[in-house]
């Protein structure tokens, strides 16, 4: 299953608050080109950047941005995977974190912005399942995108192993030192 990671799109996908901003940083160290526009600055919540692209959230309406772009990473809510055209190759990373992790983090950044959640965290949770549950269904039927499920926590608490299962995902070629000496366990504050 290895092949050159310049034959497809690495793409970083997951929840909202599972650690793809963390994942993109790990890509970046390890010397994969990330698609970025530094649109949206490092704060408290995310210190190393948001690693964000704004013209994912387009694709359905607009998928130039995606001409040339194998060889790099994207971070996208897993939402917008939906949207990718079939005519090419993708690799995902999808970001796995405890679901009560997942919206403790949301609730402490949203509480940081002044914002009051109208959704209880178990209409959340109840929502968030049923949505990955459904994209795993739709999955099963996508012969273009190649997943591999990354364990946030694991990836906090067995970094060498968590990197090289995802190292040989996408060929092997990433500089797996530099993205263990990447991983930042201090960032790891919303735990339940």
């Amino acid at each position: 299953m290895s092949t050159a990671t310049s034959e497809y799109l690495t793409i970083v996908s997951g929840l909202p608050r599972s650690g793809t901003s963390m994942m993109m940083r790990m890509l970046e160290l390890g010397g994969l080109p990330v698609l970025t526009d530094q649109q949206r600055a490092a704060d408290d919540d995310n210190p190393n950047g948001y690693y964000e692209f704004e013209a994912v959230k387009q694709t359905a309406e607009d998928s130039s941005w995606l001409k040339g772009s194998e060889g790099s990473a994207v971070k996208m809510v897993y939402r917008l995977l939906y949207d990718l055209p079939s005519d090419r190759q993708y690799r995902v990373l999808f970001m796995r974190r405890k679901l009560d992790e997942v919206l403790a983090s949301q609730q402490v950044m949203l509480n940081r912005h002044g914002v009051k959640d109208a959704v209880s965290e178990a209409q959340m949770s109840k929502l968030f399942r049923s949505e990955i549950d459904s994209f795993y269904k739709w999955l099963e039927k996508q012969s273009h995108i190649d997943l591999i499920d990354v364990d946030y926590n694991r990836m906090l608490s067995d970094p060498r192993g968590e990197l090289t299962r995802i190292n040989e995902f996408l060929g092997g070629t990433l500089d797996l030192e530099r993205m263990v000496g990447g991983v930042d366990a201090s960032l790891y504050r919303n735990r339940k």
